[in-house]
């Protein structure tokens, strides 16, 4: 592997949600270790899994893997993170400052800013603070989906602006000097990111359009800002020896194939690396070995349940077969009545509201966010589709237009700039140049942009109550990230209006079930599904009952022949039933389709489980 050719301190592993990133960040810190070095593996998502892929706990704290000599993991929890960066900021003065001041400082210190902030006090720590990371020869970083990351990397420039000029009062995150402290750490980390000889980062993609467009966009904006020592790792990628006569199978290598062949001049500069997709989940320490070779189905035999005798059986064709049956589930009965189409009958029913979906990167959310909000159209129905995904690719889905249906995208870029004339335009207004001086500077921090972007959220969902409004949102981290700024909102307002008050917010709205419905949406693989449960229980503690559960691009409901694609259906078949036994309490079935959906036409016979292919039911 190209990637791991002489590399420097630091790896950052990075690319759209559900490209394999950690599967990948773990395999290189194994290899590395067994090579004798001292490796420390990170992760800097807000929905990190490496205590799933391990199986061990981990958390906010640098923890020895059992199983893999020389290698430690941390996980960097924003949460604690923000809880101890509040405590740094109001300690000192608890017990001098009077309580209702220091109440107020802690309000201010919150939202969803301060906890990436402090999430990211710990990240540029790891850069820079030689004491805490002596003992290890390698950190290797496995980052947040694409759009949270270079949000990460981008700020130590940021926030190192922000303190140079350091007129801000830096209201949303509180005393300045909590960050003063900082000015040096924050200088340091943009130091080791570009330098090349410190620094490596991998760009890792699927053979897919939507995320190595991702990684070309994502290669010149870090660039831009001096990471240019920059590696392509495609993963995932079917091999033509697999194919058999299965016409998913070689659909599936033609589509593949024309995507290489047709990459961006600026991936093309890239030194590129190869990973095969495997015939077993990459969950435990066996399967990550195993990762970055070539494994086929009769190598890693440990690794590989029993194939299935007949194709028939994986393809539901025989409803009382036992090694289809997981507790009450057959897959017949799992694809009979569970269709997206009958979700939408009944979404439809309500003539409005707030269509929320939700789940971890690389499932097809904004894919099946753009089928839904183009059926309801297809009724005649008003529809707002929007995305609140920084990566979002919503017109590339859609390839076309539909009447009743209008598109937006909450860019956080152009949201930003609007916040900013529009406060300066007000407040700035009744100020004088001095004042105005002043509130330019605060407002060129860099948590502005949550403001910005809660602000724009808040603005679309308003619209339901007349018509359709269908959210593709951010991979997992980032959307608890946008509710926990929506929950600080709500108790900013009820600590203003006091008892008894009666008024609305976003977090009353996505919590009304007459109001919103929130599909969460997972594929048939246990990191999907594990993460999806957990953002399920993160719902529920911010009082809002997901209405339904997608499985989307299962190839145990689609019909396979290739030994390969058997056994890869085979591994779905127990996710499936612990989605549909254990976690929704409504859920659709969705098959891999031979063509990719994208245009309204495609989208619409995904909605509709029509065949485009002889491979699907």
């Amino acid at each position: 592997m190209k990637f791991l050719d002489n590399p420097p301190r630091f790896l950052f592993f990075t690319g759209k949600g559900g490209v394999g990133k950690t599967s990948i960040a773990c395999a290189t810190a194994m290899e590395l270790a067994a090579e004798g070095l001292r490796v420390l593996l990170v992760s800097t998502d807000p929905a990190s899994n490496l205590a799933q892929v391990f199986g061990i706990g981990i958390g906010n704290q640098i923890t020895a893997v059992p199983e893999v000599a020389h290698l430690s993991a941390l996980e960097i929890d924003p949460q604690a993170a923000a809880q101890a960066y509040r405590e740094r900021i109001v300690g000192p003065v608890r017990g001098l400052l009077p309580e209702a001041v220091v109440k107020g400082i802690e309000e201010q210190l919150s939202g969803a800013c301060t906890t990436e902030i402090a999430a990211f006090d710990e990240f540029t720590a790891l850069l820079t603070d030689t004491a805490l990371t002596a003992e290890f020869d390698h950190i290797v970083f496995d980052t947040a989906p694409t759009g949270h990351t270079i949000r990460m990397l981008q700020l130590p420039g940021a926030w190192s602006g922000f303190l140079e000029s350091g007129k801000g009062d830096a209201s949303c995150l509180g005393p300045l000097a909590g960050l003063e402290k900082q000015r040096t750490q924050y200088k340091a980390a943009v130091d080791a990111l570009s330098d090349a000889t410190k620094t490596r980062l991998v760009l890792v993609a699927r053979a897919q359009t939507a995320t190595l467009n991702e990684a070309a966009r994502t290669h010149l904006e870090l660039s831009e800002i001096g990471l240019t020592r920059q590696f392509l790792v495609v993963n995932a990628v079917f091999p033509g020896t697999e194919t058999l006569g299965d016409p998913l199978a070689e659909a599936i290598f033609r589509r593949e194939q024309g995507v290489l062949a047709s990459l961006a001049p600026a991936l093309r500069e890239l030194h590129l690396d190869l990973i095969e997709v495997k015939p077993f989940n990459l969950v435990g320490i066996e399967a990550l070995r195993h990762l970055l070779t070539r494994a086929t189905l009769t190598q890693a035999p440990a690794l590989l349940t029993p194939l299935l005798g007949d194709a028939d059986q994986i393809n539901g064709k025989q409803a009382d077969n036992a090694a289809l049956r997981q507790g009450s589930l057959s897959l017949t009965d799992a694809l009979e009545g569970h269709r997206l189409s009958q979700l939408i009958d009944q979404i439809a029913l309500d003539g409005h509201g707030l269509v929320m979906l939700m789940g971890k990167g690389g499932v097809g959310k904004t894919t099946l966010a753009a089928a839904v909000a183009v059926e309801l159209a297809a009724r005649g129905l008003a529809v707002h589709l929007s995305t609140s995904d920084p990566a979002g690719h919503l017109m590339e889905t859609l390839h076309g237009t539909l009447e009743h249906l209008t598109v937006s995208r909450i860019d956080p870029h152009q949201v930003t700039e609007d916040y900013r004339a529009q406060v300066l335009a007000s407040k700035g207004a009744k100020l004088d140049a001095a004042g105005r001086a002043v509130l330019e500077e605060d407002l060129r921090s860099p948590c502005t942009e949550e403001i910005a972007v809660f602000q724009a959220f808040s603005k679309v969902i308003r619209e339901a109550d007349k018509k359709f409004v269908v959210m593709d949102t951010a991979p997992t981290g980032h959307t608890l990230l946008l509710l926990d700024a929506t929950g600080a909102y709500h108790r900013d307002i009820a600590r203003q209006l006091g008892k008894g008050a009666h008024f609305s917010t976003p977090l009353l709205q996505l919590q009304d079930p007459r109001q919103t419905k929130v599909l969460i949406v997972t594929l048939a693989e246990t990191t999907p599904v594990l993460e999806a449960a957990n953002l399920q229980a993160e719902l529920r503690r911010a009082g809002i009952e997901p209405w339904a559960w997608v499985i989307n691009s299962s190839l145990a409901a689609a019909q396979v022949r290739a030994p390969l694609l058997l056994q890869r259906a085979r591994t779905e078949l127990p996710e499936i039933n612990a989605v549909t036994t254990l976690h929704a309490s409504r859920y659709a079935l969705i098959p891999l389709l031979k063509d990719e959906p994208i245009g309204v036409d495609r989208l619409l016979k995904l909605v509709a489980n029509l065949p485009s292919n002889p491979a699907s039911p």
